[in-house]
């Protein structure tokens, strides 16, 4: 299920955590693209990551959408395409998954 939450961190050091989480913290972890859009309300990136999950037979896509344009750095995650047969099962791996992101800058909500 799709998560956003709010962060007292400048964009660039949310952005470097998530990175060092999904992609330095796993061995099947992989950025598969970084796009960043600055206006002069602010900036915006678009993180796509994949990732092997054992559990649910493969790899899972995980999107993260950064932006600051409100003050504070918000993060919205959503993690897909791990599910197995009709009903798409994947034994929780898309929750957890995006937890990674989440569980390493919960210091930082404010």
């Amino acid at each position: 299920m799709p998560r956003t939450e709010t962060y007292s961190i400048p964009l660039d050091t949310a952005r470097k955590i998530i990175c060092q989480t999904v992609v330095e913290g796993s061995l099947t972890g992989e950025l598969c693209d970084d796009y960043t859009i600055t206006t002069p309300a602010g900036r915006s990136v678009t993180l796509v990551f994949e990732k092997h999950f054992y559990r649910a037979g493969n790899r899972l896509t995980l999107t993260v959408v950064l932006d600051d344009f409100t003050g504070p750095t918000r993060v919205h995650c959503c993690a897909g395409g791990g599910g197995e047969g009709f009903f798409r099962f994947d034994w929780g791996a898309s929750k957890d998954f995006e937890e990674e992101v989440f569980s390493d800058l919960d210091r930082y909500k404010g």
